[in-house]
């Protein structure tokens, strides 16, 4: 009787796999379905290709035209990096200029010139296949600074932007609790090593920043582009307006 009954739900079951095989629906098929999990989206940023019958390109306005430092392919240890692990750069030398902008009746000049190594802001510009090399077309407000060495502690702040050392977070609490990285607070708070010359006001004038190197400094949480050194110091580039206050 039993090994029967097993017969019997043996074959009712293969009986409801063929129909949902055939595509049949069942009453309970509700309860059997399973929903496939979404693909994740990947947006990749394309460079636009410039047809190679163009020779030059001339920036307008208070654009820059920076050609692309390569990708480091390799670790200091020297192992090989994949695609993915490349970190994008941020980098590049000037290779053009436009003539400038106009502020009222004053033409103010781009305040860089062709050969200049610069940093740029990460998302910034419209990246450019330009004779067959990475190019990217700035605005000159979406460069950071110059960095005419290899250490960023070296970088010249440009316009209004300044350039912080981070203070290293707390390793306890105030209890003497020993917090793990992920535990720690980001700091907000650092020390001003650069300053760049100022922004222009409506009259043209150059104004500079009313803050100075060594002044300890509060800045907004989530502001500005942040860049280790050689010897691993974290550094920190924001606009004047995104420091809160002078520390004293």
């Amino acid at each position: 009787m039993a090994s029967s009954l097993q017969m019997s739900a043996s074959s009712a079951l293969n009986m409801v796999e063929a129909k949902s095989f055939l595509g049949h629906k069942l009453p309970f098929t509700r309860s059997l379905s399973v929903r496939p999990k979404p693909l994740c989206t990947v947006s990749v940023r394309a460079a636009t290709a410039v047809a190679s019958k163009f020779t030059t390109l001339k920036p307008l306005g208070d654009r820059v035209l920076v050609k692309i430092q390569t990708a480091e392919e390799k670790t200091t240890g020297g192992i090989l990096l994949p695609s993915s692990a490349q970190s994008k750069p941020q980098g590049g030398e000037v290779v053009a200029v436009g003539e400038g902008r106009c502020i009222g009746d004053k033409k103010i000049e781009v305040g860089l010139q062709s050969g200049k190594n610069v940093v740029y802001s990460k998302y910034a510009g419209t990246e450019i296949d330009f004779n067959g090399v990475g190019h990217v077309l700035l605005k000159e407000d979406d460069i950071v600074g110059i960095l005419e060495t290899d250490d960023f502690k070296d970088l010249q702040p440009l316009n209004d932007r300044v350039l912080i050392k981070v203070a290293e977070a707390e390793a306890k609490t105030a209890g003497g609790v020993l917090l793990t990285d992920s535990a720690k607070e980001k700091p907000v708070i650092g020390t001003v090593t650069a300053v760049g010359p100022g922004t222009y006001g409506e009259d043209g004038a150059r104004k500079p920043l009313e803050i100075s190197v060594g002044n300890s400094v509060m800045y907004s949480k989530y502001a500005g582009s942040e860049f280790k050194s050689t010897d691993g110091t974290l550094y920190i580039v924001v606009k004047a307006q995104d420091v809160l206050a002078v520390l004293s």
